[in-house]
């Protein structure tokens, strides 16, 4: 059995286009000869299907689980404090790593956008990464932005619940990178996400599929800017959404479930060695 964990997929031309070509049939003889191929998204399995012609019976999708325990209820008051964030504000934060494929230039110009117009609405950069000393240049002086290192595990959940949007952001154009490993950790809080990605990308779709948020287009600072204030003043829809991502946790993205996925899977396909 092997497991597929990431899949880009890219039009490409000339010598990279052949090579990628070459790549795909022998990623595809070789998921052939496995027993059975486990993908963590429905995405990637119709890839597995339809791209590499991988018998759709041999194929099972099981999540990666969400590795963070349940999260208690924590002072978000207290956190807030402690972290610098105003209780009138409007925290959107995105965790985790500060790379080219996040965009985070984004997150900056749509800081920037909200200090013009005096929106309460604050961006925190949580984490590190290699674009992270650019992006605080870029920001200095910004007082709608604020960067915060990676934290211990129970203060880093602490920071997640105390947020009123939890933030996935992406370059325009990255329809088929991977399922952002953050929205496991996001879905864990009851708090809404608001994913600024293309659309029909996998990020977008996963949001649908959990409808724990709201989507914006990659690279529109200003919708970034409107939908976290339009979030804000509506608190049942806001509510509404965490706690669909929350169930969406429990349901789908917990370690149980996708140990009995796993083991149904590894039955059924002795069953049917058998015969």
């Amino acid at each position: 059995m092997q497991d597929l964990y990431s899949r880009g997929i890219v039009e490409t031309g000339g010598q990279a286009g052949l090579l990628s070509r070459l790549a795909a049939q022998l990623e595809g003889k070789i998921l052939g000869l496995a027993t059975g191929v486990v993908a963590i998204h429905e995405r990637f399995a119709r890839y597995i299907v339809d791209e590499l012609g991988v018998s759709a019976d041999s194929v099972r999708v099981v999540r990666n689980w969400t590795h963070l325990p349940d999260i208690p209820v924590g002072d978000r008051s207290e956190t807030r404090q402690r972290l610098g964030w105003g209780q009138d504000e409007i925290i959107v934060l995105h965790s985790g790593n500060m790379g080219k494929k996040q965009g985070l230039t984004n997150v900056v110009e749509a800081a920037k956008s909200a200090h013009a117009t005096g929106s309460p609405t604050r961006f925190v950069l949580m984490g590190d990464g290699n674009q992270r000393p650019a992006l605080m240049q870029a920001g200095r002086g910004v007082a709608n932005l604020s960067f915060v290192d990676s934290l211990p595990q129970d203060e880093f959940q602490a920071a997640l619940q105390a947020a009123d949007v939890l933030l996935v952001n992406e370059l325009p154009g990255v329809r088929d990178m991977s399922v952002p490993s953050k929205l496991t950790s996001y879905y864990s809080t009851g708090i809404p996400v608001i994913a600024a990605t293309d659309e029909g990308s996998v990020t977008a779709e996963e949001l649908k599929k959990s409808c724990g948020g709201l989507r914006v287009n990659a690279g529109d600072p200003i919708a970034l800017v409107k939908a976290a204030e339009a979030l804000s003043r509506n608190r049942r829809q806001a509510a509404e959404l965490g706690a669909n991502g929350l169930r969406f946790r429990h349901e789908t993205l917990s370690e149980s479930t996708a140990i009995a996925l796993y083991d149904n899977f590894i039955t059924s396909l002795a069953s049917s060695r058998d015969h």
